[in-house]
């Protein structure tokens, strides 16, 4: 194996939202998330990041794993303590990091976020990061909706979007 071919193992874990695809490092951080329905789209990021990648089929690490069902089984914040390694510029990784401070449950518009990280006119580059963000659910970009409330864009699709919103609402014992 080349000096520039990344290694990475993949397990595919079921949900109730269908199968996800948890891609991660030989250092036991997560690198991709998705879909096994759109298997090609989480294809295409990898290529995008990495170029050169072997993927293997393994299982992630019980802290991953364990982590991520733990979230979709209500423990919202269990998601916090996962490794993560996105890869991407300097914007959309300063994007992804803040992503992950949006507390569960809570939603903001993409205008919000832009002011919230300090750039308010980068709207479209926040909703262009926000659109390339290789680790859904961990790096929460369903959390960014519309400025009229309404669910925009998501790389899983607009259910899957509407359900973790509902999920994260219901464990918190509220509505949405």
């Amino acid at each position: 194996m080349s000096a520039n071919t990344f290694s990475f193992h993949q397990e595919c874990i079921a949900t109730p939202i269908g199968d996800m695809l948890v891609v991660a490092d030989e250092q036991d951080r997560l690198r991709a998330l998705g879909w096994a329905d759109l298997q090609e789209r989480l294809n295409r990021q990898l290529v995008s990041r990495y170029g050169n990648f072997r993927l293997r089929s393994q299982p992630v690490s019980t802290a991953i794993r364990n982590g991520l069902l733990a979230y979709l089984e209500g423990k919202l914040d269990a998601i916090d303590a996962i490794p993560v390694e996105t890869g991407g510029t300097v914007f959309q990784r300063s994007v992804w990091e803040q992503l992950r401070r949006i507390p569960a449950g809570t939603t903001m518009s993409y205008a919000d976020f832009a002011a919230r990280i300090g750039r308010p006119k980068a709207v479209r580059a926040v909703g262009h990061a926000n659109g390339a963000n290789p680790i859904c659910i961990v790096v929460p970009c369903h959390r960014l909706i519309g400025a009229d409330g309404s669910l925009t864009g998501y790389g899983g699709g607009l259910p899957r979007k509407r359900w973790l919103l509902d999920h994260e609402a219901a464990a918190q014992g509220r509505l949405i």
